[in-house]
């Protein structure tokens, strides 16, 4: 089963959503490391962390560090956050320019009070007009190039105002070569179960167009996937929280979606040398300090349902050095025990919540104006 995004082919409909945070180079490059060793090939789309367009445009340095590609990474896939037509046609003729990435995908799917109170993430696309406009500025800054725009965004603000329909309809309107729907809505943020039956109707709603839709939303394990294709006729699968402190699930999911035998899921022994390889690439992407700090947050995913005990739970958290890692992880590298519950949900959950807005936000949702601010709150990246 391949996937077609503009002039991008994939062996597999698999993407891996941006978290901020977690889908940085190390463990982008880690991914596709172990879909390589267990079924032969690299076949599906890894996308970097989200990137403001105006912070990219400024040269943020933090913003540009964010932006790095593996040496054999390709395709390379950068998301970018924006608000604002101008900046999102600077930032994405910046990367047609400097040959910064080989895809863009635009994010309106962001649920998080400090972005959706500035009219960002997926309060956006309820403006119709300033949302087409965003999309047009994209496409038309990659005219006459193989860089194709995707645009992920949520079923809506919440059950009173659904908007994925519109934002399926005017971004492939304005020339977007894919959508992404991730459904839920802004108000539920990653409580209750995803509702598929919205991706299905995207889907049948953009069927004549021929664009592919991919569906987001409680893919933890390999046949996750394909019951969601099933049930929606979707043309791939978008999956973030699944994969936290499971990097080797994007090998069982092409693996399950191309009819191949699907990997086992590894011991503890075999685990404890993925969080070491993990530790290296975050130290060879940040240095040794900032690498082990970062590690720290996929502990306890990598040891989910994993027979240790709470000692060593907490010695990993506090971890400064590879060294100690090492130490650490010895006296378990020849487990083979395996993990009870593995493949159940994980990552945030939290419960809905009113989505906050700007004053005034759902009065027109034909007015263009660029929310104020909006597009400098991320300018650290």
């Amino acid at each position: 089963m391949t996937l077609n995004i503009g002039t991008i082919a994939l062996q597999s409909p698999v993407v891996l959503a941006p978290m901020a945070g977690v889908t940085n180079v190390a463990f982008r490059t880690l991914c596709r490391e172990l879909e390589q060793e267990k079924i032969g090939t690299v076949s599906g789309l890894y996308v970097c962390e989200m990137i403001t367009a105006r912070a990219l445009v400024e040269r943020n340095e933090k913003t540009l560090h964010m932006t790095t590609f593996g040496e054999n990474e390709t395709p390379r896939s950068m998301q970018l956050y924006t608000t604002d037509p101008e900046y999102t046609y600077k930032a994405a003729k910046m990367i047609v320019d400097e040959n910064l990435a080989d895809h863009i995908d635009m994010n309106f799917g962001c649920p998080v009070p400090k972005v959706t109170r500035r009219g960002g993430g997926s309060a956006l696309p309820y403006k119709r007009r300033l949302f087409g406009n965003i999309v047009a500025a994209a496409v038309k800054a990659t005219e006459g190039t193989d860089i194709p725009v995707t645009v992920k965004f949520r079923v809506g603000i919440d059950d009173e105002h659904h908007t994925h329909l519109d934002a399926g309809r005017i971004a492939v309107e304005e020339g977007a070569a894919a959508v992404a729907l991730h459904a839920r809505t802004a108000a539920q943020r990653y409580s209750g179960q995803a509702n598929w039956d919205e991706i299905a109707r995207l889907k049948q709603h953009l069927a004549h167009t021929g664009i592919p839709v991919l569906g987001n939303g409680d893919v933890f394990k390999a046949s996750d996937a394909q019951a969601m294709m099933d049930a929606t006729g979707c043309d791939g699968v978008v999956v973030g929280r699944g994969c936290l402190g499971r990097p080797w699930l994007f090998a069982a999911l092409s693996a399950q979606l191309r009819g191949l035998e699907i990997p086992p899921e590894p011991t503890l022994g075999e685990v404890t040398k993925i969080m070491l390889r993990h530790t290296e690439l975050l130290i060879a992407h940040d240095g040794e300090r900032k690498g082990c700090q970062d590690i720290r947050k996929h502990m306890g995913w990598y040891l989910r349902g994993f027979p240790v005990g709470g000692e060593l739970r907490a010695r990993l958290s506090t971890i400064t050095s590879l060294a100690d890692l090492r130490e650490a992880l010895a006296p378990y590298a020849d487990s083979q025990a395996v993990a009870d519950d593995a493949e159940g949900p994980r990552g945030r959950k939290g419960s809905p919540a009113k989505v906050i807005l700007p004053e005034g936000w759902l009065d027109d949702p034909e007015d263009a104006t660029v929310p104020d601010g909006a597009d400098i709150m991320h300018s650290g990246g």
